[in-house]
């Protein structure tokens, strides 16, 4: 089965911390959309959750250009941050998570899914979005009944244009499980680096105290924590392509 290496999907979920993991999950959707900005890449959001304070409980987005997801596939796993937040009087260490999932964009073509097994709800969309987008029951709900996976598309106008992104998400979702289980089966390592990663496993802290970002899988550490999360991810990619 083929991917186009050239568009990925991206899904960022705030883990254990309440608002501060939201807000750490906001940092990493900056951090890639600035990153995505430098090599030139599009990015496109495609639904998102905000929580208090600016942050997202989820989100969604796509990202196109090229070797887009031969980049940014170690990113999969869990992202933990240990830091001071804005909110806390007595200067004590928070620790907080994020999920990060980069799945490969599959051609329509490429996954079949059988409208019998699709239940499809609309709703009024919430959030950003402008004036325009409550006024109609534009968002779109997806869910495959064999798998249980349910998808969400809200940022667009029309109800069309949100069933194709829902749609997108799921054939994505769908062949990261089928890699998942095909991997398995042939007796990998449960953490190898496919579409989803294995979601339990903390592949990463990001130590303000410190200014240290490490990296648990291939033991490596970097300093200046602010310029890598405004986008300057080349010296960790460049330290997994040299691995």
């Amino acid at each position: 089965m083929s991917t186009n290496h050239n568009n990925v999907i991206i899904e960022i979920r705030a883990g254990a911390g309440g608002d501060e993991a939201a807000l750490f999950a906001a940092n990493l959707h900056r951090m890639y959309s600035r990153f995505a900005e430098k090599q030139g890449w599009k990015t496109k959001i495609l639904d998102s959750s905000s929580s208090s304070l600016h942050g997202f409980k989820e989100i969604v987005f796509q990202m196109s250009g090229e070797d887009v997801y031969d980049k940014l596939k170690q990113e999969g796993g869990v992202h933990r941050v240990q830091r001071i937040p804005d909110t806390e009087k007595n200067g004590r260490i928070h620790t907080s998570t994020a999920t990060v999932a980069v799945l490969p964009q599959v051609e329509q073509k490429e996954i079949e899914i059988k409208p019998s097994d699709l239940r499809i709800d609309t709703y009024r969309a919430s959030g950003p979005g402008g004036q325009y987008v409550n006024k109609t029951e534009s968002a779109i709900r997806i869910t495959h009944i064999p798998t249980g996976f349910a998808v969400a598309s809200q940022n667009e106008r029309s109800q069309g244009a949100n069933r194709e992104n829902a749609m997108s998400i799921l054939r994505s979702r769908l062949y990261a499980f089928k890699m998942e289980r095909e991997m398995k089966k042939l007796g990998q390592e449960r953490n190898l680096q496919i579409g989803t990663a294995d979601r339990s496993e903390k592949i990463r802290t990001y130590n303000f105290p410190q200014d240290r970002i490490t990296d648990h899988r291939i033991k490596k550490e970097w300093h200046n924590i602010e310029r890598i999360l405004d986008g300057d991810l080349w010296p960790v990619i460049k330290k997994f392509q040299n691995q």
